[in-house]
């Protein structure tokens, strides 16, 4: 791969990751603009677009930062979608777990787009999804998408709001590699648990990192189609439960369960690490953070 090569590669990678970015915004500002009382109340939200850098490098150089996203609104309680676009050098320490930083001299640069929506209504699941490039002396995609209904009775894969969130996340999948839905699957109900609880965190979805097949443009296209998916399929269930009403005990479950999201963020999301360890905004990365949780 030559210089110039990587550098269009970058270029487009980071073009898509930042409309998709606009793209789900506008998505789920309609989505505000949808819901009327007596479920919900005052304004539709809209987002705040804040940008920032990276703090300067050791010679003052540029090393990235990117756009948050977030909205507080009548149907989203707190939504946040970053884009992101940083490289430098990792940490000596955090160097050694990264492939390819060795052979980079710990250079890195990476792009993507990060998501959580922690909805008002607890019959409307929470989510998650990201996708992002990251370019050492390797290159590769990684990314997913997983729903966490807050609900026990829709915590189950066998429920319809879970098929049909899998269903999106597999159709995507199955433009690109029969095998990728099944391997990706696994992968998420594996990642996505809670060790010290012996729980899952939802219903799962799909996640893969350090994904390169030896053809850029074959995966670069899976990783565009895997938001253009997350943002239908999504949008899709929002609509079908947001008329759904709720009574008080359901509202304290969804709290109870948001802070299991806690946990889980804080004690093993790689994401976190990963935006924290190399410099990233804290108020973007820790923007995941449902705005009430309870624990009991």
């Amino acid at each position: 791969m030559t210089d110039q090569t990587l550098e269009t590669r970058k270029d487009l990678a980071r073009t898509w990751f930042s409309a998709l970015q606009k793209d789900i915004i506008a998505e789920l500002e309609s989505l505000e603009d949808e819901v009327m009382p007596p479920l919900f109340h005052g304004e539709p939200g809209r987002f705040e677009m804040t940008p920032w850098a990276r703090a300067k490098g050791p010679n003052g150089e540029d090393q990235g930062g990117g756009v948050m996203g977030l909205l507080k609104g009548r149907l989203f309680e707190k939504a946040g979608v970053h884009f992101s676009e940083v490289y430098g050098k990792f940490s000596e320490a955090f160097a050694a777990q990264i492939p390819g930083a060795d052979k980079s001299d710990g250079m890195f640069w990476a792009s993507g787009i990060s998501l959580i929506v922690h909805p008002r209504s607890p019959k409307v699941p929470a989510v998650h999804m990201n996708t992002r490039m990251l370019v050492t002396s390797d290159s590769w995609f990684g990314g997913g998408a997983d729903l966490t209904p807050v609900l026990d009775i829709q915590r189950d894969q066998g429920h319809p709001l879970a098929q049909q969130f899998h269903a999106g996340m597999k159709d995507a999948c199955d433009k690109h590699n029969p095998d990728y839905y099944p391997k990706f699957k696994d992968w998420c109900d594996e990642y996505f648990h809670l060790p010290h609880r012996d729980e899952p965190r939802g219903i799962g979805g799909i996640f893969y990192d350090r994904h390169n097949s030896g053809n850029w443009d074959a995966d670069f296209a899976f990783t565009k189609d895997v938001g253009l998916s997350f943002k239908k399929t999504y949008a899709d269930i929002v609509r079908q439960t947001y008329e759904q009403s709720w009574a008080d005990a359901e509202r304290e479950e969804q709290l109870v369960r948001r802070g299991r999201y806690v946990e889980f963020n804080l004690l093993y999301d790689r994401g976190t690490t990963f935006g924290l360890k190399t410099g990233g905004n804290v108020n973007s990365i820790l923007s995941s953070m449902p705005p009430v949780a309870k624990w009991v």
